[in-house]
């Protein structure tokens, strides 16, 4: 027999009025909880590498210039940190890059010059007061610019310049990703021909 008591039957549709919202909320609470974090997900989502070369100059360089760049070239990683090599439209064997934005390597680039004195106001020239950085057994100078750093080697025979764009932290850090090759491959000037900065004591 069916129970037509109204107290009872309305006892009833208040639980199920009650239940099935509270039942909702959970499983919507369950669901949020289950998502993974999109904030996360985008700032570890790496950059595209575009597929395009990068644009870099080929000068021409003599003939001990270009055979030492090759050499250089040809010993950089395939990698460096989480940047991937790149193709370049011009000179792979004296240039590179690597990642997007590109971190660039040019390998025979006129090295930069030292003012003669603390008062030398010739335009372009390194001062002499400014601090050279030696990074695993190479002297390099870093120039900051309006869009990125070119860090180039002080001490070598053949100068090699690293440029990096400003989205990267600590220019010169990323050049020294390349002083072991740099080592490895190009002799250094004699002692007399290098910079007072470069000079180890």
């Amino acid at each position: 027999m069916v129970n037509k008591d109204p107290a009872t039957r309305a006892a009833a549709l208040w639980a199920t009025v009650i239940a099935v919202p509270v039942a909702l909320l959970v499983g919507v609470l369950a669901f949020i909880a289950i998502q993974p974090d999109k904030s996360e997900k985008a700032d570890n989502t790496p950059v595209a590498i575009p597929s395009t070369p990068v644009v870099m100059d080929a000068p021409k360089l003599d003939d001990r210039t270009a055979t030492v760049c090759l050499a250089v070239t040809s010993q950089l990683p395939a990698k460096i940190r989480e940047l991937p090599a790149r193709a370049v439209s011009a000179g792979p064997e004296q240039n590179a890059a690597y990642g997007e934005p590109p971190v660039t390597v040019s390998c025979g680039v006129p090295e930069p010059v030292m003012c003669e004195s603390l008062k030398d106001e010739t335009p372009g020239c390194v001062p002499m007061d400014t601090e050279l950085l030696i990074m695993n057994r190479v002297c390099w100078y870093a120039k900051t610019g309006a869009d990125a750093a070119t860090v180039t080697t002080m001490d070598r025979e053949v100068p090699v310049a690293v440029t990096v764009p400003n989205t990267y932290e600590n220019p010169a850090q990323w050049a020294n990703e390349f002083s072991d090759t740099i080592v490895e491959t190009v002799k250094s000037k004699p002692v007399a021909e290098m910079p007072s900065g470069c000079q180890i004591s």
